[in-house]
């Protein structure tokens, strides 16, 4: 089993999550976290100056079994791509094991 975990643009959650989902992807976590990027220039809008360095993201965490982790990461890369400084990150990483809790069943099959 593989954590997902990707932080994108606030911008493209919809988009994100509407891709997810038609890949089968239905259960995930997501939070609103802010940080700091590589982008060191600001924008000005309406005359004023807004730091793009600390920008709001989507962070979101799906747990997923093996045989889904390459259609996850591609499907996050294609539909939260912008093509610009900050589109986001992916994190994958192993889990040893998953328990649900109501019934106390482990592993793979508590995902479905």
């Amino acid at each position: 089993m593989k954590k997902v975990e990707a932080i994108i643009r606030k911008s493209k959650f919809s988009t994100v999550k509407k891709a997810l989902h038609e890949v089968g992807i239905n259960f995930f976590s997501y939070w609103d976290v802010t940080g700091i990027g590589n982008e060191k220039t600001g924008h000005v809008y309406r005359g004023v100056s807004y730091s793009t360095s600390d920008i709001e993201r989507r962070y979101l965490s799906i747990i997923v079994n093996d045989d889904f982790e390459d259609i996850v990461i591609k499907t996050i890369m294609e539909s939260a791509k912008t093509g610009d400084v900050g589109d986001g990150k992916i994190f994958v990483s192993d889990i040893k094991e998953i328990y649900r809790i109501r019934t106390g069943e482990k592993g793979g099959e508590t995902l479905k």
